[in-house]
């Protein structure tokens, strides 16, 4: 009897493998030592073993608490139902046997009977005090909100822990003196007593090392952006990094909060800042290679597979054994690597790498989940519901969830409502999961609960609120500007811009308006390639922005777009018209859908004169709801209008603006087609959108539903039916909710006054390096003077009218306005090298070592009035590559004095 006291003291410390030990040093027949050490097997993960013994097991001839062990086992196999049987039963034997209560307490709370739980883990400590009694019942009041009984049961765990703790092995004592801490920080956070709780972690610092402290940290981050602060918790973090630098899990944390908060570069950089110091500590960095994978994805996809690829060496170099099965590191590493193949458009590659995880771990979730999103794209519906299916018999939540997504429902409310119980679960996102209270709207809106489905889409909006920088009045400038920029004498005065060809076609409109529908039907032509949203234009824009910041012009985008002469405009256009080629070299047309470009309409028009362009329009009031409803990828760029009833109205207000504007621009030459009118009548709207495009009638394009190529946007699944009508006056079902749509009733939207300078002739900085570069110094100073004049912080013609009086012999003159120039733009390294050699013609070597540092090219040949850099500023040159890429631009070269 004494030694199953001590081998049950073991078990109660999970001191599994010293448990393990005793039982086969215990030379004894006893069932009852059989049966702990069954309980040993199965917790140290040899489920097999632990079988084997409840096989051979006769049950009649167990005692009460042997019995209770074996109620244990049946629990950590995973088997609820026979252990809830042996525990019930006993129960009848002894009611008041401490340890069978808590074991059937827990069997109560995985079944949901919170109240049941809570009753028995109160008798069972009342007539035993169990560590593992206290956690669950200290978490079955904080959920509750019982603070006061929290409190009084914590202090009295702390006293037990306290003497206690000693018999636990490391590993235990470390994971239960990390959750008490745990829950002493959910009271007093669950009091409102944040002083409190952080005053506590800070006096902590002092007892506890640097990991568990650290962990500390981490944890009260982590309950602080599970309450919506995110703010304190990145605080923390850093609070964390300030004193304990080399703490790889606080910069991870830190990128997460980055990332779900849309500053996805920052989330970069502290994840590479996180790798390098892995790296430097001789520590395992893979895991951090595979996160900052799937954060840069839609960010940067060359560094996702960089950083994918990276993590696969890595583990390839590690000493484990290359079996059959696959380890959870490569595994994450396949999933990775095809979700950059699926982000590159390699379809059939990411398919293959899908299934051949799952060859090797048939229930891997994370292969699961993502192969039935690439079959969601795909248009292959059933196989991915096949997929999510399977993924929710290993984890309910998300197979749910994902099935949810792909508008399969569940037939009972009751699992909905466990659906909503689980949104709630606050997490790093914050006090909800936004994602699931979305899908959980729709789920209701097919039920016509459509009470029930707005109240969650509204929840799930203000949480997403929280962490959106969204900014209406800003959109509405932004877009005034615009107008302004792109009038119609624009077009008159700088005649023979851009590209002549048709190819290109863009599908325009606010978001949910139709404009996937209508590049289904066209895109269905046998001349007409779908291409899908393209970010090409508004590469071209960044790349612009670039430039201007690269010349220190002190302008933006679109206030620059008058500096676009005809040979740049086409050299840009001939760019994209390569890229748009290599879609389908042998179509006549290529359409990109993104629809804000609608913003963009006079950039377009600029770079393709006789593109066609088709916007879509649809009752305001749907396109409201329908946006409402839906949890975008890109919330934190674009898309961050949509999580408020006011911001959606300001948009479709803004749109309403410049549709009109563009309108009066380009009349005649943009086509409207309305979402309603293609909805009941799609043959003749098909028609007329041919007809405008150029090409003869196809009846195939009205099966756009069978169309085989991949759909990335939020019309997924919609597009993979045949045409209906249920979207139609959806806005009926919420019409009392619809008051905040103050702006669709007045489309007239304020505008600040704009300050803002026209040149009156574009390409005055590239004219000016031409005539420079041919020795024509007064006609180039002459132009680098206009464009001051209009422009008078202009750093690049500042420095070029510095480098000419150098040139003339006026250096004073010259090197402060190189000097000047610099200032504004000190990345600039050539014109740091031309200002140094300024100096030197000066006879100031002191400071042109001091300005050329370690790069002080003493072996340079003096220079030359006749010198010419062979790369100097120019606008084309530039420009035409790096507006129509993603990669860095690189710095404006100067031209050698």
């Amino acid at each position: 009897m004494e030694a199953l006291t001590l081998l049950r003291g073991l078990a109660e410390h999970h001191h599994y493998s010293a448990l393990r030990e005793a039982c086969l040093e215990t030379a004894s027949g006893d069932p009852a030592v059989r049966v702990l050490l069954a309980l040993a097997d199965v917790q140290l993960g040899d489920m097999s073993a632990g079988r084997c013994a409840l096989a051979s097991l006769d049950r009649g001839t167990l005692s009460l608490d042997a019995r209770v062990d074996l109620a244990a086992v049946h629990i950590a196999l995973g088997e609820l139902n026979p252990a809830i049987d042996i525990l019930e039963a006993g129960l009848l034997e002894n009611a008041d046997h401490a340890v069978l209560l808590a074991r059937l307490a827990w069997c109560r709370l995985q079944q949901g009977n919170r109240d049941r739980a809570l009753t028995l883990y109160q008798r069972s400590l009342r007539l035993r005090p169990l560590m593992a009694v206290y956690h669950n019942l200290l978490r079955l009041y904080r959920d509750r909100g019982n603070l006061i009984e929290m409190a009084t049961y914590l202090d009295a765990a702390w006293k037990l822990w306290n003497q206690e703790q000693c018999n636990w092995p490391d590993d235990q004592r470390a994971l239960h003196s990390e959750q008490l801490r745990g829950l002493q920080l959910d009271l007093w956070l669950a009091e409102d007593r944040l002083e409190a709780a952080e005053a506590w972690v800070e006096q902590q610092r002092g007892a506890l090392n640097a990991d568990n402290w650290c962990a500390l940290v981490s944890a009260l981050a982590q309950r602080l952006a599970a309450r919506d602060r995110h703010a304190q918790a990145e605080e923390w973090l850093h609070t964390g990094l300030r004193h304990y630098a080399n703490q790889l899990a606080l910069y991870d944390q830190l990128a997460e909060l980055a990332h779900l908060q849309g500053r996805t570069q920052q989330a970069i950089a502290l994840l590479t800042r996180a790798i390098q110091l892995a790296n430097a500590l001789d520590k395992p960095s893979d895991a951090l290679l595979i996160r900052l994978s799937a954060t840069a994805l839609q960010f940067n996809p060359r560094l996702a597979r960089a950083a994918a690829e990276r993590a696969r060496d890595q583990l390839h170099k590690d000493t484990f054994r290359i079996t059959n099965e696959i380890s959870e590191g490569r595994l994450l590493v396949e999933v990775a690597l095809a979700s950059v193949e699926c982000q590159e458009e390699d379809y059939g590659a990411a398919e293959r790498r899908y299934q051949h995880a799952l060859a090797r771990c048939p229930e891997a979730i994370p292969a699961l989940e993502g192969l039935g999103q690439l079959y969601m794209q795909l248009g292959r519906i059933d196989e991915a519901v096949e997929l999510f299916e399977r993924v929710t018999a290993v984890d309910p939540t998300r197979g749910h969830g994902a099935l949810l997504n792909a508008r399969r429902f569940p037939k009972d409310p009751e699992t909905l409502q466990r659906l909503e119980q689980l949104a709630r679960t606050p997490g790093m996102e914050g006090s909800v999961r936004t994602s699931l209270l979305f899908q959980l709207a729709t789920a209701w809106e097919k039920r016509a609960e459509y009470d029930k489905a707005f109240a969650l889409a509204d929840e799930a909006n203000a949480a997403s609120r929280r962490l959106l920088r969204y900014d209406p009045r800003a959109h509405s400038q932004h877009c005034a500007r615009i107008r302004h920029a792109f009038p119609r004498w624009l077009y008159r005065h700088r005649p023979g811009c851009g590209h002549e060809t048709t190819l290109p076609v863009f599908v325009v409109g606010m978001p949910r308006s139709g404009t996937t529908l209508v590049e289904q039907i066209i895109a269905g032509h046998s001349r007409i390639h779908g291409a899908g949203e393209l970010g090409t234009i508004p590469r071209i824009i960044a790349g612009l922005e670039r430039w201007e910041r690269h010349t220190g012009s002190g302008r933006r985008y679109p206030d620059c777009v008058d500096d676009l002469d005809p040979k740049v405009s086409r050299g840009i256009a001939e760019n994209v018209l390569k890229e748009l080629r290599e879609f389908a070299p042998d179509a006549d047309h290529v359409v990109d859908k993104l629809p804000h470009n609608f913003e963009n309409i006079g950039l377009i028009k600029l770079l393709f004169p006789n593109a066609k362009i088709i916007s879509v329009r649809r009752d305001p009031r749907d396109i409201a709801v329908s946006n409402y409803f839906i949890d975008y990828t890109n919330k934190h760029g674009g898309m961050g209008f949509a999580y408020s009833l006011d911001w959606i109205g300001h948009q479709l207000a803004d749109h309403g603006q410049l549709m009109h504007h563009w309108q009066q621009v380009f009349p005649g030459e943009i086509l409207e087609v309305r979402y309603e009118d293609v909805v009941d009548d799609p043959a003749t709207n098909a028609r007329r959108m041919l007809e405008y495009i150029g090409v003869d009638w196809e009846p195939q394009v009205l099966d756009f539903h069978a169309l085989k190529r991949p759909v990335k946007t939020a019309s997924v699944w919609q597009v993979r039916q045949p045409l209906y009508t249920g979207s139609k006056a959806r806005w009926r079902h919420y019409e009392q909710h619809l008051e905040g749509l103050t702006a669709v009733a007045d489309p007239v939207v304020s505008s600040e006054s704009l300050e803002r300078v026209t040149l009156p002739e574009p390409g005055w900085l590239n004219d000016g390096v031409d005539r420079y570069r041919g020795g024509d110094l007064d006609g180039a100073e002459h132009r680098f003077k206009q464009l001051l004049n209009s422009l008078p912080e202009h750093a690049a013609a500042r420095f070029m009218l510095g480098l000419i009086y150098v040139r003339k012999g006026h250096r004073a003159d010259g090197i402060a306005l190189m000097e000047l120039a610099l200032e504004r733009c000190p990345w600039n390294r050539h014109w740091r090298g031309d200002l140094a050699q300024a100096y030197r013609l000066d006879g100031r070597d002191d400071d042109a070592a001091i300005l050329a540092g370690a790069q002080n090219d003493s072996t340079a040949p003096p220079a030359e009035a006749s010198q010419v850099a062979e790369s100097p500023i120019r606008l084309d040159n530039q420009l035409c590559e790096e507006a129509t890429c993603a990669s860095s631009a690189s710095a404006v070269v100067g031209v050698r004095c």
